[in-house]
């Protein structure tokens, strides 16, 4: 596949739905219109959103999605390659690695056909945890896209690969790239941290971006991409996102490597334009999202009754919440586990030293969880993907794999 011309293969994942994840699509729609702009032809990029807001309910401008405030509509001309349930961790793998068979839609089974001489961008944008990534209904786990990029090296698929991910834990899905690959990857956050939305719009009611994202963003509107290579990208990344803190992973040569043969040639890059200065001044933490939109839903409905609506589901949340901490933190004391910051500083000295056998048992553990208590694919169990970085710590800390599913399973019959 790869005689001699090289392509660039562009694969922009937004992994969550409704409207509290505005967000999300909209990093996503704006990545793309970057991309177009550069020159990358439409048939080398697949896009996968839910495509559930821009004619939302909630949107007071049917068909306009923004990105910044004040900023262009970015959901025009987007690619819709695969929406609704089509979003989902398998199918991503599958475009991936190329594999149309493995594709379950009823639509076009649109996948990268890269091959050796070929460079890969990928972006994500969603919801994580410790070695997770969410889609709508499924989870993309670290060990699985691991190995599906080892494989693919292995395979010849590309010559060099880059992935962007936003996400609170991001570190912990990059933390494990081969440095022998060729695969360079950018996280939003440590393997430990949140990352941070921005950007609250209150006409909308909704957060318009993510502060990485915009940064990113903003970089590559604004620097020569034939002059400008992936570290020093990097160090403007770390230097200008303040609430989560920026790490790169794999294959530190990549860094090296101009961003034009990923991000392509945009012929306005570098000039004073949309993206000249931009200031976040209201970053938060991804999972007090929901609590901060659902309150202005409270403060600005006039009819009584769906006030009380909203404040029912309000305090509907907090219960939850609430529930989710009790119930984690039982698990934990079941399990004997030590202390917090014990298992912590063991996180913190290497998530990519942990056997695979360990990665695997983490991702089948947590999946215990989701499906025993809280599947946090359902709106109203969300915030539960934030406590799962406990499940990895008990890993780390030596507890093993059936314990921590028996301290599951016995927590769940006693509570629920």
């Amino acid at each position: 596949m790869g005689n001699g011309e090289s392509k660039t293969w562009v694969l922009l994942a937004a992994g969550s739905k409704d409207w509290d994840n505005y967000r999300h699509q909209a990093d996503v729609c704006h990545a793309y219109q970057i991309i177009h702009r550069s020159g990358i032809p439409d048939e080398q990029i697949v896009v996968m959103m839910y495509d559930d807001i821009a004619y939302n309910v909630e949107n007071p401008k049917k068909g306009n999605i923004i990105n910044v405030p004040n900023g262009p509509n970015v959901y025009e001309g987007v690619l819709k390659d695969y929406t609704g349930n089509d979003v989902s961790a398998d199918n991503f793998l599958a475009v991936l690695r190329g594999d149309s068979v493995a594709v379950k839609t009823k639509g076009p089974k649109k996948v990268l056909k890269s091959g050796s001489n070929d460079t890969i961008l990928i972006y994500l944008s969603d919801h994580g945890s410790t070695g997770m990534f969410s889609f709508p209904k499924s989870t993309l786990y670290a060990t699985d896209l691991i190995d599906t990029v080892t494989e693919m090296s292995n395979n010849q698929q590309f010559s060099k690969m880059v992935i962007y991910m936003e996400s609170c834990h991001s570190g912990s899905m990059l933390q494990g790239l081969p440095s022998s690959c060729n695969v360079y990857g950018i996280s939003a956050s440590t393997p430990e941290e949140s990352s941070f939305a921005c950007f609250f719009d209150e006409w909308r009611n909704a957060y318009l971006a993510d502060e990485f994202s915009t940064f990113l963003f903003h970089h590559i509107k604004t620097h020569d991409l034939n002059r400008t290579t992936l570290e020093r990208q990097f160090d403007f990344l770390k230097k200008k996102v303040k609430s989560s803190k920026p790490c790169q992973y794999g294959n530190m040569q990549i860094g090296q490597e101009y961003l034009c043969q990923f991000w392509g040639n945009d012929p306005a890059a570098g000039t004073k334009g949309e993206a000249y200065h931009i200031q976040v001044n209201d970053a938060i933490a991804s999972h007090n999202v929901p609590l901060r939109i659902q309150a202005n839903r409270i403060q600005r409905e006039r009819d009584p009754r769906r006030k009380r609506e909203h404040q029912r589901k309000y305090d509907e949340l907090q219960r939850t919440t609430s529930k989710i901490e009790r119930v984690v933190l039982e698990i934990q004391q079941r399990c004997t586990y030590r202390c917090a910051s014990t298992s912590r500083r063991r996180a913190e000295q290497g998530f990519a030293c942990m056997e695979r056998t360990k990665l695997v048992g983490l991702k089948t553990v947590t999946e215990h969880f989701r499906t025993s208590c809280f599947d946090w694919h359902d709106e109203r169990f969300g915030i539960a993907l934030q406590h799962a970085h406990v499940f990895a710590d008990l890993i780390y800390s030596g507890t093993e794999e059936y314990r921590i599913m028996e301290a599951i399973t016995a927590v769940r019959g006693r509570l629920f």
